[in-house]
């Protein structure tokens, strides 16, 4: 029975990828005259056809509605009976990562007199409690939303913390967050159908999240502080070595890197910086090199967990790209301003 629940996972999720927003359907969106051309260019995939039986009012609304449909997907493959138990613990740990930012958004509205802004996915909002949380006045009032949704993992980062603490204080909290997420990933995936593949994929992830943070904190010369946020967990670069990278110049990092397979993506990042200028070089170069090192990995895999771990990061992918080109669309922003920040 395992293997025909693999089986069937595999299929329909390839099947899903075979409607995903392409690179083509991106530059068709971008050639297009106005809103409702750009969608139409896109209506055979899968997000396609639900944003065209929309009626778009604003970026906001269209926003939005990209949110809900990821959610609805995302429940729908949970929902399914054929999907085996590991794949059902790896999307639920998988899909934390929003409850993470949605806490991270409420811990930081606690300190200002805007409300938070929610992204519609995650644990707390399938409990109905987003509201609960965007309005939390205090980090007691989030641990009670996490308490209810049974996220209790998360509590120890915010005991310690009282709003007004500043905001490294509050950046701490948010790396604590963040370890306790990835965490959790790693301990579910370690118990899955092909855990060495899986551990690999999500440690590379947090290999280069810690990249993207040493090399941002060297650049901008805020090195400080900067050390409390690296991530446990790296596949080829521990936390202590990611820590030490802080102490280098920039054109250090690569030969410090040369017997891991990053030291080509800190040279792309310095050479970036050095024509740019532009400390965003660091995040379009993480962005390009995680895409090609995951797919080396997750996309031949077929009949195992990995299979959902690729659909989940194409699906990110392809949300992440259209928020992009939508709201240049609204914006009247030409393509060329856009194109360099698409993950393709």
């Amino acid at each position: 029975m395992p293997s025909v629940k693999y089986a069937f996972i595999t299929a329909y999720l390839k099947g899903q990828e075979a409607r995903l927003v392409t690179v083509q359907h991106l530059e068709g969106m971008q050639a297009a005259r106005g809103m409702q051309d750009a969608l139409a260019t896109i209506r055979e995939t899968d997000v396609g056809s639900y944003l065209e039986e929309l009626s778009v009012k604003s970026f906001d609304y269209l926003d939005e509605s990209l949110w809900k449909y990821l959610a609805e997907r995302l429940s729908f493959i949970e929902w399914l009976k054929l999907v085996p138990q590991d794949v059902r613990r790896v999307l639920k740990a998988y899909v934390r990562k929003y409850d993470v930012f949605n806490i991270k958004a409420a811990l930081e509205s606690t300190s200002s007199a805007r409300k938070a802004r929610m992204i519609p996915v995650g644990e707390i909002h399938d409990h109905g409690l987003l509201d609960e949380l965007a309005g939390a006045g205090e980090p007691d009032d989030i641990i009670r939303v996490l308490h209810k949704c049974r996220l209790e993992g998360f509590v120890p980062a915010l005991e310690q913390y009282e709003a007004g603490q500043g905001t490294q204080a509050r950046r701490l909290v948010e790396a604590r967050l963040e370890g306790e997420y990835y965490r959790n990933l790693l301990d579910t995936a370690k118990n899955a159908k092909d855990a060495r593949l899986l551990v690999q994929s999500f440690g590379m992830i947090i290999d280069l999240t810690n990249l993207q943070i040493v090399c941002r904190a060297i650049i901008e010369g805020v090195e400080h502080g900067i050390a409390e946020l690296i991530i446990a967990g790296g596949h080829e670069i521990s936390d202590k070595s990611a820590r030490e990278l802080l102490s280098l110049d920039m054109a250090e990092v690569p030969s410090r890197l040369e017997n891991t397979r990053y030291s080509d993506v800190a040279k792309e990042i310095v050479a970036s910086y050095d024509r740019t200028k532009s400390v965003t070089a660091v995040d379009e170069v993480i962005s390009r090199h995680k895409l090609r090192m995951l797919r080396e990995v997750l996309a031949p895999r077929v009949l195992s967990p990995l299979v959902l771990a690729w659909y989940l990061i194409l699906k990110e992918i392809e949300t992440r790209n259209l928020r992009l080109v939508l709201k240049a669309i609204f914006d009247g922003l030409p393509a060329q301003e856009t194109r360099d920040y698409l993950t393709l």
